[in-house]
C-alpha cells in the first residue's frame, strides 16, 4: 500500500480534523443530514444477506477514483425513475454537500449507481442513503462487499492537477459511508524508516515538480504564547528523482522545542522556494483510517529538559505527523 499528502486551503492548516465518526445513539430523522445514526437492523449477517427492510450496497472501486454501488434490495422493492443513491457530507449544510446519483435496475433484485471519478466530493465523511423515489425519506445503506483491489498501490500520473480519493467503509454503527479527499498538489507518503536519531520519509509528489529550494517542513502545532509569534518550524532538504522525493528529519531539534505534555508536529513539503506548501499524507490505498492501523515506534531522545519520546503517526485525516511527548509517553 502507499500513501499521500496535501495542503488544506483553510486557515486551520495545522489542526487535525474533528470530522470523525460521530454517531449519536439518538436517531435523527431517517433522512437526517447531521451526524450518523444507529441502523435499526442487525449488523453483520452471514454472506452479506439482507434482512427484510434492509438495503445493503456492495462497492467496487476503480483505479481512476470512481465507485460503483450495487444494492441488494429486499424482495418486492421497486425503484421509481427518480430513484437515487444519495451521499451527504457529514456536518455539511450547503448546496454542494449532497450528491444524488441515478439508481437503476441491474438484474433481479439489484439496483446500481455509479460515482464517476469526475464528480468531485469535498474532503470529509459522506453518509450513504438510498432514495427509492417512493415518497419516503432516503434510507440509510448498510455495507455489503467492498472490492477495493484497484486502490491498493494506486499510482496516478504524477502530472495530475487534482487528486480525488474516495474509500467506502463501515461506520462504528455498521452503516455505509465514504471517506473523501480532494487535493492538489498532493505529496504521497511511502516508506517511513524510524531510526534512533530521526526518521526518513520517501514519497511521490503529484501536481507539482520539485525545483530549486525544495524542502520538507515540520511545523509545531502548539500555538505560541505571545501574539504575533509563529509556530516553530524545522526544515530539511529534499532528495528528488523526478516526482519521487525523500528526506530525513532529525529528532534533536524537535526535542529542543519541547515544553511539556504531548506536542504534535505536522509534516509539509514545499516544492520550491516561495511555493505553496503541500501536506504530506498517505491516501493512495484501501485503508480509510490509518491512525489505528499504521503504528511506528516512539524512541527516547535526549534534550535540555531531560528525555522525550518522539515518533511518527498518521492523523485522523491520514496526514503524516510527529509526536513529541514526555519520557513516559504523555
Amino acid at each position: 500500500m502507499t500513501g499521500s499528502s496535501q495542503l488544506t486551503a483553510s486557515g486551520n492548516e495545522t489542526k487535525e480534523s474533528a470530522a470523525i465518526d460521530q454517531e449519536p445513539t439518538a436517531a435523527a430523522g431517517a433522512g437526517g443530514e447531521g451526524g450518523e445514526r444507529r441502523s435499526a437492523a442487525p449488523r453483520g449477517r452471514a454472506g452479506g444477506a439482507s434482512a427484510p427492510g434492509e438495503l445493503r450496497a456492495d462497492c467496487i472501486a476503480d483505479s481512476a477514483g470512481g465507485l460503483t454501488f450495487d444494492l441488494t434490495a429486499p424482495e418486492g422493492t421497486a425503484a421509481a425513475w427518480s430513484a437515487a443513491l444519495v451521499l451527504r457530507l457529514r456536518g455539511g449544510d450547503g448546496a454542494d454537500d449532497e450528491v444524488r446519483l441515478p439508481l437503476g435496475p441491474n438484474g433481479a433484485g439489484r439496483l446500481r449507481a455509479v460515482l464517476p471519478s469526475t464528480v468531485a466530493l469535498a474532503e470529509g465523511r459522506w453518509n450513504a442513503y438510498a432514495d427509492l423515489g417512493d415518497g419516503q425519506d432516503p434510507r440509510r445503506l448498510l455495507p455489503g462487499v467492498n472490492d477495493l483491489r484497484s486502490l491498493v498501490d494506486r499510482r496516478p500520473l504524477a502530472g495530475i492537477g487534482r487528486l480525488g480519493v474516495r474509500i467506502p467503509y463501515a461506520t462504528k454503527f455498521g452503516n455505509l459511508a465514504l471517506r473523501s479527499w480532494l487535493r492538489g498538489p498532493h505529496a504521497e507518503a511511502g516508506d517511513i524508516l524510524v531510526g534512533p536519531d530521526g526518521m526518513t520519509v520517501s514519497g511521490r509528489l503529484y501536481g507539482a515538480v520539485p525545483a530549486a529550494g525544495a524542502h520538507a517542513e515540520a511545523r509545531a502545532r502548539r500555538i505560541p504564547g505571545r501574539p504575533g509569534d509563529v509556530p516553530a518550524a524545522v526544515t530539511v532538504p529534499l532528495t528528488v528523482d523526478g516526482p519521487e522525493f525523500a528526506f530525513t528529519l532529525p529528532y534533536e531539534e524537535l526535542a529542543a522545542h519541547w515544553a511539556q505534555g504531548t506536542e504534535p508536529w505536522d509534516l509539509w513539503l514545499r516544492p520550491a522556494d516561495g511555493a505553496r506548501p503541500v501536506r504530506i499524507a498517505r491516501l493512495l490505498d484501501d485503508v480509510a483510517d490509518k491512525k489505528q492501523v499504521f503504528s511506528y515506534p516512539a524512541l527516547p531522545v535526549r534534550c535540555a529538559a531531560g528525555q522525550v519520546r518522539i515518533g511518527p503517526y498518521y492523523t485522523l485525516d491520514n496526514d503524516l505527523a510527529v509526536r513529541v511527548a514526555g519520557p513516559d509517553g504523555s
